[in-house]
């Protein structure tokens, strides 16, 4: 049987039965089975791990259900400041981009500092310049405009706070992970951020090894959570760590990490992760995490714990 499989996930945090009407729920489900369904048709045919996360990505930036790409929440300014983040596990080499306003796909952007420039972190105007100098999609700010996402933020600029994404406390962050059929392995990770920020915060997201990681040693990981504490606890490069230098399983390492560090320093969230076996990992430490999965098995998505 293939090794090959994919995972994404659309944010985790307060997201329990009852809180969504029935066809919320079905509009989740849908839209995490096109994004793995875009990611494995990739992988059914050979292709890349890396082609696979992306296009499954892609698909979670394009949906206004989620907190990245079209569904990205406002800045305190206004305005939609987007991060994102690749990287491949045969060769580490990894692209991100931090703050860009008017990318269609941040996630493409990424891909397109990793593969043609010497970089693999660009923040802000320089990252959108590069964006327009690789000839990347824009969109205007219609594209981004979601009466949700507005209401969100009058409310938030009303309490002068930063919101994390929806009212009620949910991280939106949109990701995917996958082994190919050549045992290569890959991440991606997009977000919008927190509704409200201020100062051009910047989270775990766009950077390798906190939100995004990729390791044929050890594993793929994408994050979704509070990003201040999954930087500290560099979340992504600790569940490989703890694969390559104490043996522990995928599951075993992700469960640690999430289910004991993070909830020791205060970081709720979880993480989707696979390994080079095309073994799988979708640990959480809040109510829910909207998720999928697809291999030669089959396919699932699914929102609440328990």
């Amino acid at each position: 049987m293939s090794k090959a499989v994919l995972a994404v996930h659309g944010g985790a945090g307060v997201i329990r039965k009852g809180m969504l009407e029935p066809a919320q729920e079905q509009a989740y489900h849908a839209a995490l089975a096109t994004a793995l369904q875009a990611g494995y048709a990739i992988l059914n045919q050979g292709g890349t791990s890396l082609d696979a996360v992306c296009a499954a990505v892609k698909e979670l930036e394009d949906c206004p259900l989620f907190n990245a790409g079209r569904g990205s929440v406002f800045t305190h300014d206004g305005l939609h400041e987007m991060d994102a983040c690749v990287m491949e596990g045969k060769e580490l080499d990894a692209g991100a981009v931090a703050g860009v306003d008017g990318i269609r796909n941040p996630v493409l952007a990424a891909r397109a500092v990793m593969e043609h420039s010497e970089h693999v972190l660009l923040s802000g105007a320089g990252a959108v310049a590069f964006a327009r100098n690789q000839g990347l999609a824009f969109e205007s700010e219609t594209w981004f405009h979601s009466d949700f996402r507005y209401a969100q933020w009058q409310e938030a600029l009303a309490e002068d706070r930063v919101r994390l994404d929806h009212s009620e406390k949910k991280f939106g962050t949109v990701g995917a992970v996958a082994c190919d059929v050549h045992g290569n392995l890959a991440a991606a990770t997009s977000t919008g951020g927190m509704t409200n920020k201020r100062w051009g915060r910047i989270g775990d997201s766009p950077v390798p090894g906190a939100g995004t990681y990729a390791n044929n040693a050890g594993c793929a990981v994408s994050c979704t959570g509070h990003g201040e504490f999954f930087l500290r606890g560099v979340v992504a490069y600790d569940v490989h760590c703890l694969m390559e230098y104490r043996g522990l399983s995928l599951q075993e390492a992700s469960e640690l990490v999430i289910c004991q560090k993070q909830l020791a320093l205060g970081g709720e969230g979880g993480l989707i992760a696979v390994d080079a076996e095309g073994n799988s990992a979708m640990v959480f430490n809040s109510e829910g995490m909207y998720r999928g999965l697809v291999s030669a098995k089959g396919l699932e998505t699914a929102i609440y714990g328990g």
